[in-house]
Parts: C-alpha cells; structure tokens; sequence
C-alpha cells in the first residue's frame, strides 16, 4: 500500500499546482526510432568485488533475485562486464583458488575503496557460472601493467572457463573481450606523461595482437574484441577520442580488426557535491549525453555498437544523498533512453561493494556508504533507488525484441520528457512520460502537476489506456519508492505487495506529478 502522503496526493490532484501539455504522439515509429536492446540497461562490475556479486560456492541469491527480477520483464537477463579500475591491477596465479585482494584503508570519502592489488586464478572467470542462465559477459584483461604474460594468463584462464561445463551449461556466454581499462589516463601513472593516443594506438595494437593471437581470437568468432574504454573523450579534437582513434588506424590493424564494439566511460559528473535536482534535470540529462554525438556516430557509421561501458551519476562512488536518492532513478530511466534514442545500445552501470551509486548492494555491508562508520546491526543485502528505474525501463521495453523507441517532441516542457516504443510491425504499443521536477522534503507548497493531452498523428488511434507508476515521495527520499504499488526493498530483492494500475479511456489524459513517472499501454 501507498504511504498515507501519496495515497492523498493522488487522490487529490485539485490541490496540485497543476499546469496543462499537449503531446503529440505518432501512431507509427517515426524514421528516427532505433532498435533497443532487451540488456539496455546492464551492470559493470569491479573486479575486486566479483566474487561478493556472484558468490564463490554457489550462487549470491539476492543478486540473481535482481537481475532475474529484470530477466522476467525483458526476456532477457542484463549483460555483465567485469574490470574497470581493478581490470588493470590483476595478475593470474595457479595457486590461487578464486582471488586474493589487498584493499587500502578507508576513509569518511571513499569509505569502500577499491583493490590497490587483485590476484586471480581459474576459479576467479569459473564464477561466471553463477549468474543467471543466458547472460552475456564481457571479461577485462590487463593492460595497463604492460605485462604480456599475465594478460596471455588471464585471457587462456578466461576462454578455460568459459569452455568449461559448468559455464557452458548454466548458459553463460562469453561475448567481449576488453583489453585494458581508461587507457587515456594512464599517462604520468600507468605510462609517461607525454601518453597520447598515436602512442596508445601502436601500443595497445600490438599488445592486443599478442594477446588474441596466444589465446586464439579470430575475427568473426566470439569472444570479439571491445575496443578503446576510453576515461573521457575530446569528441575528434585530436586527443583521445574514438574518431581520432580511427584516423590513427586502430580498426585496421590486426587486433583492431577483431573490434565490434566500442566502449566509452561517461559518469555524468563529478565527486564529491552536487544536487539530486541538478542530477535528474531534463536539461542535465540532455547536455551530458549530446556531446557524444559525434563519437556515436563515427562509430556506427564503421559498422560498430557504441555502449557506454561503464557509467553512472558521480564518478569515485558517487555522492551520498544524491546518487543513492530517489531521484537517481528519475534520472537513470531518463538518462538510458535517452541515450539509446541517439544510438547508444547499451549502458553499463558500474558497482562495486558499498558504492553510493549502486542499484544493488549484494551483500551485507558493515560501514556506511557515506562516511565508513560501523553500522550496528549491519545493513544486509538490498537494492538501492536507482534500482527502479532499471525496473521501469525493463518493462517499459517487455519482451518482445523486434521494438523500437523514439523520444516525443515534448520541447515545450523544460520538465517532462517521454518516449513511445513500437512493436516488430511497427505500430505504437506503449509511451512512457517522465517528470524530472524536483519534489523535495524541503519543497513549500502543493506538489506540483501537469495534464497531458495525448494527441495522436496518424489513422485508428487507440482508445484505451492503462496506467502504471513510479510513486516517489520525494525526490531526496532513499526508499519507499514503489512500481505500480510493489516494492523491491524486500530481503530478497523480490518484489512485495499487489499490483496497482488504473484504465481509462485515452480522451481522459494522464496527469503526472513532479518527480514521477508514468508508464502507458495503449489498446483499442
């Protein structure tokens, strides 16, 4: 059931300072609608942490509850890379079990720092198993130590495992490799200072030649090859960059010719301040995703999927209250399918154990996120906020994998955005509207509202509609968000309580509410 506060906010929408909007919306996909994964929104995991996430003598049931979770609505469970900052501090070892971690000490602003140092045997990749039938995995290999061997060690472990019966037949496939981790910053730690991209293309070309050809990568096989994991990107300027990578000659070199996808980091900003209303703005979301257009493009045009291949709200784990907070799934639902409408195809999202940006936390933590205090009694296994708007995405996008969105010209509003998702013949099946307004606990006043009249190009509109919610209390809230009336802040992950929808006819509009959204089955 609905906390006392939304169920009369709902009830009582004549108190809302309400506003109207006409939304056009077309009944047939538009020439610009693109085709999106049933895994557009995907995890990266921390190297270090893996083994917390999967489990290491059977499987970590909360984390298979919540991808399973995701699983049920898309069809298909998310895909799973495993590295980032860890990849390039990993050597392999034959003695080693599963994995040997040193960590350094934590502090009140990274209270769960990751590994200064990761070693890994067999049974490290042999994990893998754990996760839930028809995963795809994209596994990290060490570059950054420069250190071919034990990069040909990690990549003959990894390709063991996955050829493996125990990998093979839970139904885990192995789909990428990555070689090296934000190679554009190695410079003055990992490289000398003077590291620039002519010189990361003829390196890495090289090493990762080495590394396929040791291993048995072969073009037009699985596992391919992602390419570049850049840190940052200048957009062509001449620095780091996909297009400059291009003009460099990567893709036509051996191991550059084993690339199909190419990965860009992108947090959407800094540590360690900022507002959860900034985070979740419209305009917010717009102008860190466009700048990419251009790299996007350079790469689709070469035959290649672009992902974002490890992001998030704030890079270093996050800021507390903010990317833990109920408007962070505001902002993650917003975020992906608007990337996805430029032609991002997926966008992984990076966890680790403890950070203050994770959708899951997958075990039971012992210090706080925000400061590294003890925690008495601790906190056990959970999802966080942000986890809602992976749901809300998920079912937005079903199962049928033939779909295609489009975003609506909503330009009229700088607060409500929305996107309309078409079956495999074409037709309009669903619109999901979302009101980025900051509804705060220190907000004065009524909460906010807006009438949307649904305005439909085209012949045989539909008639009838059926409504489901996102109810948020407040923006800065961290729980009690609930999807349709279920909750999935259970101790399993799974979710809680009856479903709750309301069907009306289409002439009837949709009211949204600030911070909330709506998600529309249209049907006739």
């Amino acid at each position: 059931m609905l906390p006392l506060s939304l169920l009369i906010l709902s009830a009582a929408p004549l108190v809302q300072r309400a506003t109207c909007l006409t939304v056009t919306v077309p009944l047939t996909a538009p020439t610009a609608a693109v085709s999106v994964s049933s895994s557009l929104v995907s995890f990266s995991i921390e190297g270090d942490n893996w083994p917390d996430w999967v489990g290491t003598s059977s499987p970590n049931t909360f984390t298979n509850n919540v991808l399973n979770n995701l699983k049920t609505l898309t069809g298909s469970p998310p895909d799973i890379r495993v590295g980032a900052n860890s990849e390039d501090r990993t050597l392999f070892s034959n003695t080693v079990p599963i994995s040997q971690t040193i960590f350094p000490a934590d502090s009140v602003s990274n209270p769960y720092p990751e590994a200064s140092n990761v070693t890994v045997g067999d049974g490290y990749y042999a994990l893998s198993r754990f996760l839930p039938s028809g995963t795809h995995m994209t596994w990290g290999i060490n570059f950054g130590s420069n250190n071919l061997t034990a990069a040909i060690d990690e990549g003959k472990s990894i390709l063991k495992a996955f050829s493996s019966d125990a990998v093979t037949s839970a139904g885990i496939h192995l789909d990428l490799i990555e070689i090296g981790n934000e190679p554009d910053l190695y410079g003055g730690s990992k490289r000398a200072s003077s590291w620039n991209i002519g010189q990361y293309v003829s390196t890495w070309s090289s090493f990762a030649e080495s590394v396929a050809s040791a291993i048995g990568l072969q073009a037009g096989t699985r596992p391919f090859v992602q390419g570049l994991a850049f840190g940052n990107s200048d957009h062509g300027a001449g620095g780091f960059s996909p297009q400059q990578a291009y003009n460099d000659g990567i893709l036509s070199t051996s191991a550059g010719k084993l690339i199909t996808v190419v990965s860009q980091h992108h947090y959407s900003g800094g540590c360690c301040t900022a507002l959860v209303s900034d985070l979740m703005s419209k305009s917010f979301v717009r102008g860190n995703v466009t700048a990419f257009v251009p790299d996007i493009q350079a790469t689709v045009s070469r035959g290649h999927k672009f992902i974002f291949g490890e992001t998030n709200s704030y890079f270093n784990h996050g800021v507390p209250d903010v990317s833990d907070a109920s408007g962070a799934a505001i902002w993650l639902t917003d975020y992906s399918l608007f990337a996805a409408t430029l032609g991002v195809a997926n966008l992984y999202f990076h966890e680790g154990v403890g950070y203050k940006y994770n959708l899951i936390q997958p075990v039971t933590l012992t210090k706080s996120t925000e400061d590294a205090t003890p925690l008495n009694p601790p906190v056990a296994s959970h999802i966080q906020a942000p986890y809602y708007g992976a749901i809300v995405i998920a079912e937005f996008l079903g199962t049928n994998s033939n779909r295609t969105v489009s975003e609506l010209d909503i330009s009229s509003s700088s607060t409500i955005s929305g996107y309309a998702l078409y079956g495999s013949n074409g037709m309009l099946e669903k619109a999901l509207l979302i009101d980025s307004q900051a509804f705060l606990t220190t907000t004065s006043g009524a909460r906010p509202s807006t009438a949307v009249t649904l305005k439909f190009s085209g012949s045989h509109p539909p008639t009838k509609q059926t409504l489901k919610r996102l109810a948020i209390g407040h923006a800065d809230d961290k729980t009690g968000l609930k999807w349709g009336g279920q909750t999935y802040e259970t101790s399993s992950g799974l979710a809680s309580g009856t479903v709750s929808t309301t069907s009306s006819n289409v002439s009837a509009g949709v009211t949204i509410s600030a911070t909330e959204v709506v998600l529309i089955t249209f049907s006739n």
